[in-house]
């Protein structure tokens, strides 16, 4: 009877264990998942980048892996992952082929927990995706801010569907964050510091920038259009909660680069674009501006936009409920337009600055409403329309004709895909 009721203890334990062991063990994944051993990362990831499938995952483990030529992808729907950004870190410090440290022309990619570090050029461009994330991500230039340090940091250009979050962006001599030519952006809950420019948005459309930490940049966050780029239009642009402090490192962009141009101590530069709204931000201490709103054409003159499509103005730009201070106290003297409007203006030129140029109206010069161009509810700021199209001949520090609202944009929905799963936050 003993060795009965033993021996179906034992079954049962079996039983028992079977059933655990199938609840815990991981699902059947057909071979696509491929966990990389310490010793192969180096010589083998390249190859499961070229010989991986749709819907493949390659984990890769802790440590430094020095790379000397660019890692590629051009397959769809792959999923690289590591045990967390600053401990497995790919190393491009020796890098001889090859410009950007990860190049990527695919879609439903997702990548996550991951370190790159100097890159001979971009740290992670992905060209033409859709459904693209990029999460827990750090890019870093580890000698810290030089002028031979790679352009762009996180870079999609020309993609659709994009979800950048809980990154964190290094000392890039163009952007850390830089998302171009797209359409349905997310970029969230990231840091960028020492970079020429902290996030920008460039002819892109339908984004939200939200709850990012942007400190010590020569500039902050960046929404423009410029004239010489395939895909126009961009706009409808939000961004906020955001913190956007003491953007004051020196410019180290190479010369020649168009943020070259870039003021040392902008905290927001908005730029030949429609439809931003600001909100709920807390953008202090940059000392040229804490927000620079301009047309196109305080940059160029019109006889030089050779694209007849482009659109250089503002308009529709609301920016409110923001905690905003402490700005325009030491504008850039390197860059000689901006000390002739310190010595036109003496110090501070102002928290938010617009050249006041308008788009004309039937032919005529337009008038500010028609700009739409919205201050309200930001405390006690300072202000200057420092009259762009008249050479500073009638500027102004009344903020009272910009005392009006606009309606609210709609938040960005990402679909379930790669990774983007859910719609952006609200704001107000």
């Amino acid at each position: 009877m003993r060795e009965s009721r033993s021996s179906e203890l034992v079954c049962l334990m079996c039983l028992i264990t079977v059933l655990f062991t199938a609840c815990v063990a991981p699902q059947e994944t057909n071979g696509l998942v491929s966990s990389l051993a310490p010793g192969d990362v180096t010589t083998k990831l390249q190859e499961e980048l070229i010989k991986a499938k749709p819907g493949a995952v390659i984990e890769l483990p802790e440590g430094k892996f020095s790379f000397d030529k660019t890692l590629s992808l051009t397959v769809d729907n792959v999923t690289i992952r590591g045990k967390g950004m600053d401990k497995t870190v790919l190393s491009f410090s020796g890098q001889k082929a090859g410009s950007a440290g990860m190049l990527v022309k695919a879609g439903d990619f997702l990548i996550e927990d991951v370190g790159i570090e100097d890159a001979a050029g971009d740290a992670l461009k992905i060209d033409g995706g859709t459904n693209i994330t990029i999460r827990r991500v750090r890019v870093e230039w580890t000698g810290g801010p030089k002028t031979t340090n790679g352009p762009y940091g996180l870079y999609p250009v020309t993609c659709k569907n994009v979800l950048i979050e809980d990154s964190v962006a290094i000392a890039a001599s163009d952007a850390g964050i830089y998302v171009g030519q797209s359409d349905q952006v997310v970029i969230r809950r990231n840091r960028a510091e020492k970079n020429v420019a902290a996030i920008e948005i460039e002819n892109t459309k339908n984004a939200d920038v939200y709850e990012n930490n942007v400190s010590d940049n020569t500039g902050g966050i960046m929404v423009f259009n410029l004239p010489d780029l395939p895909v126009q239009g961009g706009g409808n642009v939000r961004v906020y909660n955001n913190r956007i402090i003491g953007n004051n490192n020196p410019n180290f962009a190479p010369k020649g680069q168009v943020v070259y141009n870039l003021a040392t101590g902008t905290g927001m530069l908005i730029m030949a674009v429609r439809n931003v709204e600001v909100f709920n931000n807390e953008i202090r201490d940059n000392n040229s501006a804490n927000i620079n709103i301009v047309s196109y054409l305080s940059a160029s003159s019109a006889e030089e936009i050779k694209n007849p499509n482009f659109y250089p103005y503002v308009n529709s730009i609301y920016v409110h409920d923001n905690r905003i201070s402490g700005g325009g106290k030491d504008p850039d003297s390197r860059l000689p337009k901006w000390q002739a409007l310190a010595q036109a203006t003496g110090k501070p030129l102002g928290d938010i600055i617009y050249d006041g140029i308008v788009e004309p109206v039937n032919g005529k010069p337009g008038a500010v409403a028609d700009a739409r161009v919205c201050l309200r509810n930001n405390g006690e700021i300072t202000f200057l329309n420092f009259d762009g199209a008249g050479g500073f001949k009638k500027m102004s520090r009344d903020s009272k004709p910009h005392d009006c609202s606009i309606p609210a944009l709609a938040a960005i929905s990402l679909p379930q895909t790669a990774g983007t799963s859910e719609k952006s936050g609200g704001g107000m």
